[in-house]
């Protein structure tokens, strides 16, 4: 029976087919510093290009990649979640496959760990248009103001997790973006650290100004519900009948 992994690296994936090879060597390099095992999870979320056929040599190339394909797209809520059920490491990294995030800062943000319970990437220096930097900016600020919290970049999809943390977290569409609350909620500690950002060579970004601010209000407003109905209470004493 194979040792189970000390790290699962999981990447939601829809049409990136041009990406994908450069990334997995990128995660190869930056893990070459890393003494413990690893392994790498691909979530193919109904890609309609040719994502799969990439993903599938890859994987036949490096036994500690694996890829999971779904019949349709389902968002990149779900692509997390079904990669966080099927991950056997202690702890969880989660990155795009867009090549905008430079695998090289994963075990700066494992160190981390030894501080926290959960580490978010924030891009100190990002390289994207104006507009998705504004409406990142105001889509922050109004996240934070409204969920009572101070996460620089919510946005950022490179973080690491302890695997305990999302043992109690149950997803649903959008949650993706309230990975920190979500786990502050359960009573662990976050911490943030610098990472690199590119500008995107291949594809294009999934996201537009409807779905990054419209949608995430809406989920927004469930997080901050969530919160003001939250139960947190602590058991100090037991009474039990002595024999």
């Amino acid at each position: 029976m194979h040792q189970a992994p000390e790290f699962s690296i999981v990447l939601p994936v829809y049409n990136e087919e041009d990406n994908l090879k450069t990334l997995a060597d990128g995660i190869l390099n930056a893990m070459t510093s890393v003494t413990k095992s690893y392994e790498v999870i691909f979530v193919d979320d109904g890609s309609t290009d040719g994502s799969q056929e990439v993903l599938k040599k890859i994987c036949d190339q490096y036994p500690t990649f694996r890829g999971l394909v779904f019949q349709e797209n389902c968002g990149q809520t779900a692509a997390f979640d079904a990669g966080f059920r099927n991950a056997k490491g202690k702890v969880i990294i989660t990155m795009d496959a867009d090549l905008q995030y430079d695998p090289g800062d994963i075990p700066s943000l494992l160190k981390k760990l030894d501080e926290s319970d959960a580490v978010c990437g924030y891009r100190a220096n990002r390289a994207d248009t104006w507009v998705k930097r504004i409406s990142s900016i105001i889509a922050n600020y109004v996240r934070n103001k409204l969920s009572d919290e101070s996460i620089r970049d919510v946005g950022c999809s490179l973080k690491a997790f302890k695997k305990e943390c999302l043992d109690n977290v149950k997803l649903f569409e959008g949650m993706h973006r309230f990975f920190p609350t979500l786990i502050k909620m359960e009573g662990y500690k976050v911490v943030e650290v610098p990472v690199n950002h590119f500008p995107r060579k291949y594809g294009y970004s999934k996201y537009s100004i409807q779905n990054r601010i419209l949608k995430s209000f809406r989920d927004l407003l469930a997080v901050r519900w969530m919160k003001s109905r939250y139960l947190n209470y602590k058991i100090i004493k037991q009474f039990t009948r002595e024999d």
